[in-house]
């Protein structure tokens, strides 16, 4: 709200303001309000003309009434009357009312836009830069065709004032940024490239950054402006040496000009090559870092945050430039020094910047002097943000005369990492881990401790990889099987481990069966007690192993078929167990020594291909994030024993254990889709991994007890979710991140309900049309459960990337028990409701075989997530799992009673649940039952 001066003596609106102030409660203030809606309506509406000051007072009360959260309807044609008014506070209050309430599509804007003709052509400065700013605020479609061809005329013309040159400028590059190609700059972009010489400095960095946007689209057009830029810069820097603290306006604009100019090189500096501008830049960032290295003369925080702000864009500017070896040294060496500030977000950005340096050949090894440091940031800090940040800093410094010591700190730091990010650090450590690899063995050690410390977190290419690397090495192959049978016998094994051992006593168990303490049978009686604890997919290459052991080991084929022939294989509810058990029984009772060698011959070494683990790597932390050390640079030791080069550049495919263990049946590796396809709702669903792409509906069942994550991720687009819900309310967060480097544009998403699916959605943050390469954007969605459902919401995205046009329609994670409320009870109660939901109606039951390990903790990890309260000591049995909860809508509560039954031995759950309503106990029982 504007101040109200003496001058202006609107008496009426500071005592309705004292009034709404002093109200005691919610009720009071909206009975207030009320009667002076009432007032205004009929002032409005009397048949009395209002006179300007009338108007405005009226006008200035619905605005607040506005800001406090109270809808208005009426008021808008005052507001628009005020705009005719030569009074500047009367115009005022009408262009602010119209810039906070007026909607972009109002049937008003044609009567605003004379209005605003008027202003524009009054040559008055002052109601010129109220017309600029309201067009700047609303921002609309119409308003842009209608004066984007008449703002430039008036930035660039010679009697125009500095104040309205500057809100010109801001105007213009609002209206390219909603509407590029109603803003033609053809034949303005020279005058604009010349107001870097202006001499009002508000017009300077206004002109900045209105030609930071421009120059991206049509760099070509703008190579003038950076010799300009650089000799204005060079300037201000001499003027600044001799008031570098002294006067805080000249330092608080220099961070804003700075920050911009910076800015503004970084995308035009491709396009020069004279000498004597870049020695004159290199000049001027030599001055600021001089600067920097001088005590400071004043303890004010402002003189401090505006020196870091230049000195950080000056460095970023050197990284960028990357051909000055005596700045980029002095860069690293300024950023180690704020390594180790007691601020945590200088430490960040200190990181941040030298993750980028470190990819550079002039300043890589200066960046390894801060190593320790490095370390102990990554053990010590507090903030997750920072900790990472040096994680990505040590895989970025190593290389092969450290690669060990990083490797083992950040395992070390593995077992005490955050979740959020331990499934990229398992990624680094296996790619700095296979690149800088001393010799084979310690890269085997090193993914089987990653496997043991963190497994939930080791994908399938982690694995996948050591098993090719195994194969395609005779000499690490025995190290390798003894490793792995040793890794074995500890009593908590996790299921990777089970899949490694598998494999690789499968191929190369004969190697250590010498030795009594590792026979065959002592192999084969260690791989069958994890048996009944893996899933169907670990089972399946077991039983894979076991016939290998028989062509290995013919002392081990009694067994063996005793195993095959069993009920629990040769009648296993699984169609691909049961399938093994009766091919591989009947081949080793049919088949011939020679032709069961034949078959069950070991595998063939894998073909080079790019590293899955890499692209997995890339794609987690986007486009850019893994340096050009990685990308293209080798390193002169990377060959081992004058072996294969083991960078990720000639990585093999990654193998389909279930298949390729028998050597007979090879699965092909799926390509991910390509970065331009216009499908996207087939690219969703493909990824670099060779595991058989998940659907939609599993990228949609992953949020039934987790509210945050990504939602969706393709070549193109991230979409993150982050949501909370009380009783019948939610609100989600929606980030789309560009992971391009091209704009996207004409982005919108829309959420859509059905007249079946009753929970309201209200979009309270549209999304902006434009998204920039490497941005991300936010939506804001507020939901309302008005009664029960069973079907989500869907939200369709489209946009245009490189002309054409993306479209992609995906499930919103809102299901029903979003809104549950976790309900406590004792056992007396809880069995007393149990009878009570006892009509067939009200019951929901399903008997499942287990899809994951059946692990206790995460069993009620997602009993919890899914929104019940866990009910201890009520059911008889301490192994199964009880819960309760009431579904919150709008109209209706619905009470629900869950009883989760695991049978171990079976690998099978069996859930009931009762609820007073049947849609919501069948629904909810299907929700749940995929979660296991």
């Amino acid at each position: 709200m504007p101040a109200v001066s003496k001058g202006d003596g609107m008496r009426g609106l500071a005592v309705f303001i004292s009034d709404i102030r002093n109200c005691k409660s919610k009720e009071a203030e909206i009975k207030r309000i009320n009667k002076e809606l009432a007032n205004i309506r009929s002032k409005f509406k009397g048949d009395k003309a209002l006179d300007g000051y009338s108007k405005k007072k009226y006008v200035c009360k619905l605005l607040f009434i506005f800001l406090l959260g109270h809808d208005i309807d009426f008021g808008h044609m005052e507001a628009v009357n005020l705009l005719s008014s030569n009074k500047y506070t009367e115009k005022q209050i009408g262009y602010l009312f119209i810039s906070v309430l007026v909607n972009s599509n109002s049937e008003l804007i044609r009567l605003i836009n004379n209005a605003i003709k008027n202003d524009l052509a009054s040559r008055n400065p002052t109601f010129m830069c109220l017309a600029l700013h309201c067009i700047a605020n609303v921002g609309s479609r119409e308003m842009a065709e209608a004066f984007a061809s008449e703002i430039p005329r008036i930035l660039v013309a010679g009697d125009t004032m500095d104040s309205v040159k500057q809100s010109a400028a801001l105007c213009l590059l609002r209206l390219h940024k909603t509407s590029p190609d109603l803003v033609p700059m053809g034949e303005w972009t020279s005058r604009v490239v010349h107001l870097l010489n202006d001499q009002h400095m508000g017009v300077v960095t206004a002109a900045v950054s209105l030609i930071t946007c421009l120059c991206r689209k049509n760099p070509d057009d703008f190579k003038t402006c950076v010799s300009l830029a650089v000799s204005r810069l060079s300037r201000v820097t001499s003027r600044f040496i001799l008031v570098w603290i002294d006067v805080l306006s000249c330092i608080l604009f220099l961070m804003t000009y700075c920050h911009l100019l910076f800015r503004l090189s970084r995308h035009c500096f491709a396009f020069f090559n004279d000498a004597a501008v870049k020695g004159r830049l290199v000049e001027c960032l030599e001055t600021i870092l001089n600067k920097a290295q001088e005590p400071p003369k004043s303890k004010k925080v402002q003189h401090s945050n505006a020196k870091n702000a230049i000195l950080f864009e000056a460095i970023s500017l050197i990284i960028h430039y990357d051909s000055e070896p005596n700045l980029l040294v002095r860069a690293c060496n300024q950023l180690g020094q704020f390594l180790q500030h007691r601020e945590t977000n200088l430490r960040y950005l200190a990181l941040e910047s030298m993750c980028t340096l470190a990819s550079s050949e002039f300043s890589h090894e200066a960046v390894k002097t801060h190593i320790e440091t490095v370390i102990n940031a990554l053990k010590t800090e507090r903030d997750v943000s920072v900790r990472q940040r040096a994680a990505d800093l040590l895989y970025a410094m190593c290389d092969r005369t450290n690669s060990k010591q990083i490797v083992s700190e950040m395992l070390s730091y593995l077992e005490t990492a955050d979740y959020s990010i331990r499934e990229e650090i398992v990624l680094k450590v296996a790619v700095l881990a296979e690149k800088y690899a001393v010799d084979y063995s310690w890269y085997v050690d090193t993914i089987l401790n990653l496997i043991r410390i963190a497994g939930d977190y080791v994908s399938e290419e982690v694995w996948y990889r050591v098993i090719q690397i195994v194969i395609n090495r005779d000499d690490v192959q025995g190290y390798a099987a003894k490793t792995v049978f040793e890794a074995l016998q500890a009593p908590a094994c996790h299921e990777n481990m089970v899949k490694v051992g598998g494999y690789i006593l499968g191929e190369f168990g004969n190697l250590i069966a010498g030795d009594p303490r590792s026979s065959p049978l002592v192999q084969f009686n260690l791989l069958h007690s994890k048996f009944h604890l893996c899933s169907v997919s670990t089972r399946a290459l077991l039983l894979s192993t076991y016939i290998k052991f028989i062509n290995l080991f013919p002392e081990t084929k009694p067994t063996i078929q005793d195993v095959l022939r069993s009920d629990s294989q040769i009648r296993n509810a699984d169609v691909e167990l049961q399938q093994r058990a009766v091919e591989y029984l009947k081949l080793s009772s049919v088949a011939s020594t020679d032709v069961l060698a034949t078959v069950l011959e070991e595998m063939p070494p894998f073909p080079e291909r790019e590293s899955s683990i890499l692209a997995k790597l890339k794609k987690k932390k986007g486009p850019g994030a893994v340096s050009e050390l990685e990308e293209g640079k080798k390193d002169a030791n990377s060959e081992i024993n004058g072996g294969v080069e083991a960078t990720p550049s000639t990585a093999q495919s990654t193998p389909s254990p279930s298949a390729d263990l028998l050597g007979f049946r090879s699965a092909p590796v799926t390509a991910s889709a390509a970065p331009g396809s216009s499908n996207l709702l087939v690219d969703v669903f493909d990824t670099p991994s060779v595991s058989a792409a998940p659907g939609s509906e599993d990228h949609f069942l992953r949020f039934v007890c987790k509210n945050n994550g990504v939602l969706f991720e393709n070549q193109l687009l991230q979409i993150g979710v982050k949501s909370e819900f009380r009783q019948n309310l939610g609100r989600m967060y929606l980030f789309y991140g560009n992971k391009t480097s091209v704009q996207f544009q004409s982005f919108t998403a829309t959420v859509s309900c059905s007249p079946e699916l009753l929970s309201h959605i209200l979009r309270t943050k549209p999304v902006d049309p434009v998204v920039e390469g490497g941005a991300q954007v936010q939506q804001v969605l507020n939901i309302e459960c008005l009664t029960d459902f069973d079907e989500a919401p869907p939200i369709n995205i489209k946009f245009r990337y490189g002309g054409t046009l993306q479209n992609l329609t995906l499930k919103l994670p809102v299901t029903v028990n979003k809104f549950f409320q976790a309900t406590e009870m004792p056992s007396q109660d809880f069995f007393q409701r149990w009878k009570q939901l006892s009509l067939p109606q009200q019951e929901a039951q399903k008997i499942f075989k287990a899809n994951h390990p059946m692990d206790s903790e995460v069993t009620k990890a997602k009993l919890l997530g899914f929104g019940t309260a866990l009910l201890e000591n009520v059911d008889p049995n301490p192994d199964n799992y009880v819960g309760a909860g009431i579904v919150q809508t709008k109209s209706i509560q619905v009470g629900c009673l869950l009883r989760l039954e695991p049978n171990i031995q079976a690998q099978m759950y069996r859930l009931t649940l009762r609820t007073s309503k049947e849609s919501v106990s069948k629904h909810l029982c299907e929700l749940l039952s995929k979660q296991f």
